[in-house]
């Protein structure tokens, strides 16, 4: 009898198994299905996004081309409206030389606050320009004007317009002057400024802002987190463009599209060198010798080794091979109350003395050894501004605001001769073989004097001279010629009558004096002038900052330092050679060097 369950084969898998493995399945191929449209629909995107950022980078080097051409037609319409003669656009609130279709020169009077503190005072109707205060002062001590200035119309503040310029590179050195040196930027608070007397506080029209650095980039439109992205393409090299040839006007050169030979730059100072001639020279700063005032005046002694400087209420003595200063020259008789700015300063042939002049009408000859007062000479009637010694070392050469230029015996300590003319005299200076003094003046005109005999030998002007203020002249080491600085923004080279036994820059010997080269570059006011002792260079300083070398030759300008952050009221070569100075608004003085250029 058999088991009814004997024989009975196992149950068979469970179909609820089966049924969950096939499920499983299915939404496994569903979602490898679904990861495949995923994956396409990601690289479509990619794709698209890849699109988009191409046509971004395209019209970014679109929009940066158009600024390009922008820039160059702003800078070629800028110099064809100086070329037809119109009137500038707004620059950096400087006013401008009084030629056609601008304001007529003011006229000036001959009290204790309005001669020289025009320029960098810009005060009432009779003010030019004024001086900003250095930059990096929340609070600037009283500024003085430079010591060849006198008051002009008063400038407009720059206003934005079509042809304002944009904001250039190199604006750590105090503004690199792109086209027309246009500032863009609004100016800053207005700066006291000193003047003539004690006292006085005149506020300053503000001078430029230092241009600012150009906004950064588009920021990239490709970032996405997460995402992987095609390799973009490779960066591309700034197209080339061609030097723009600007003449002597290095000021409208745009250092970033220069070569490395045609520039120099430092940490606070750049040069650019002129593309259209050979470079001939080198510069480079030795040393940066700070004030607490406004630098009115530089000067080297006649062996190179000693720089004077002149600012409120001291002139100062500094060692040229340190930088270091020797000595502090002020009269503690003097009442502390108000300012008292050293317009002028000159050594003495043997160095011992230092000659100042000031704006209390005062002439000091100081022992620079003792730093005692040796002699003083009063008789002028307004503020001195200007002062020459002779190479004999017995005469001193003096001019002011009261029209008159005077010539003092050191040694009896007296006004041997006084030369008057119409008009305040701005600057003086003697020839080197003491037998003439020239003069320029606020009416245009440079006056040349017989020193023995006080006649007017000379009168530099007319058609071919100055259109405005003479504010700098200085002689020739050849003693023949003669050059001059203006608010006409000009310098001129002027050829006296021939001598025995001189030889002037031009070779040729004219039967009266003439004008036989002028140099134009310059964007403001031309300050001071001098020629290196070796009559190879003209040196140029200006309300636009920088300073010019000129070819005396030739009349093209060799380069523009702009080492300052204001105006460069005064310049001045080493008689050793090699060594220049430069006074400024800004309360340094800067001392350079110079050499012939030997290459990269």
């Amino acid at each position: 009898m058999y088991n009814s369950h004997r024989g009975m084969v196992p149950p068979a898998p469970s179909s609820r198994l089966a049924e969950l493995i096939d499920q499983i399945r299915q939404e496994f191929e569903s979602q490898a299905g679904r990861t495949g449209e995923y994956e396409h629909q990601l690289t479509n995107q990619m794709h698209e996004m890849e699109l988009v950022r191409q046509k971004v980078y395209q019209l970014e080097q679109a929009q940066l081309e158009l600024k390009k051409t922008y820039d160059a037609e702003i800078a070629r319409l800028h110099r064809e409206l100086e070329t037809r003669g119109g009137p500038a656009p707004p620059a950096h609130g400087g006013a401008s030389a009084h030629g056609a279709g601008q304001p007529p020169p003011p006229s000036i009077g001959h009290g204790p606050s309005n001669i020289f503190g025009g320029i960098m005072a810009g005060q009432g109707g009779q003010g030019g320009p004024g001086l900003a205060p250095p930059q990096d002062q929340s609070q600037a001590p009283p500024q003085a004007g430079p010591p060849h200035q006198m008051p002009q119309p008063p400038p407009a503040v720059p206003q934005p317009g079509p042809l304002q310029a944009p904001p250039q590179p190199y604006a750590a050195y105090g503004g690199a002057p792109p086209p027309v040196n246009g500032y863009a930027a609004p100016p800053p608070n207005p700066a006291a400024s000193p003047g003539p007397g004690k006292g006085r506080n005149i506020r300053g029209l503000p001078g430029p802002n230092t241009p600012q650095q150009p906004a950064g980039q588009y920021p990239d439109p490709r970032a996405s987190p997460q995402v992987a992205r095609p390799t973009p393409p490779p960066p591309q090299p700034p197209p080339q463009h061609p030097v723009a040839n600007v003449g002597n006007f290095l000021a409208d050169l745009r250092p970033e599209r220069l070569g490395s030979y045609q520039k120099k730059e430092g940490s606070d100072w750049y040069a650019v060198f002129n593309p259209q001639v050979q470079r001939a020279l080198d510069v480079d700063l030795v040393h940066t010798l700070q004030h607490d005032s406004v630098v009115c005046c530089v000067r080297f002694s006649l062996d190179g080794k000693y720089v004077a400087t002149g600012c409120n209420r001291a002139a100062q003595i500094f060692d040229v091979a340190t930088g270091a200063r020797v000595s502090y020259l002020e009269d503690a008789s003097v009442e502390k109350d108000g300012d008292l700015y050293i317009r002028s300063v000159c050594f003495s042939p043997d160095g011992r003395y230092l000659a100042t002049g000031a704006e209390d009408k005062l002439i000091r000859v100081w022992d620079i050894a003792s730093r005692s007062i040796k002699h003083t000479f009063a008789g002028h009637e307004q503020d001195i501004y200007s002062l020459d010694y002779s190479r004999t070392g017995r005469h001193i050469a003096s001019g002011s605001g009261d029209r008159t230029v005077r010539l003092w015996d050191v040694d009896a300590g007296q006004n041997v001769l006084t030369f008057s003319i119409e008009d305040g005299v701005t600057t003086v200076a003697i020839s080197p073989d003491g037998r003439y003094v020239a003069a320029g003046s606020l009416d245009k005109s440079v006056r040349v004097w017989d020193a023995s005999t006080g006649l007017v030998v000379e009168r530099l002007d007319g058609a071919d001279g100055h259109r405005d203020s003479v504010y700098s002249v200085s002689f020739a080491p050849n003693g023949r010629d003669i050059v001059s600085g203006s608010l006409d923004k000009s310098i001129k080279l002027w050829e006296l009558p021939p001598r025995a036994g001189l030889t002037s820059l031009s070779g040729t010997g004219p039967k009266g004096g003439k004008c036989i080269r002028t140099f134009e570059g310059h964007k403001d006011f031309v300050l001071s002038v001098a020629l290196t002792p070796d009559n190879l260079w003209i040196l140029s300083g200006s309300k636009d900052r920088g300073v010019q070398f000129w070819d005396p030759r030739t009349g093209n300008a060799q380069l523009m330092l702009q080492g300052h952050k204001n105006s460069v009221i005064s310049v001045a070569p080493s008689p050793s050679g090699n060594v220049f100075a430069t006074g400024s608004g800004d309360m340094r003085a800067r001392i350079w060097s110079y050499e012939p250029y030997r290459g990269p």
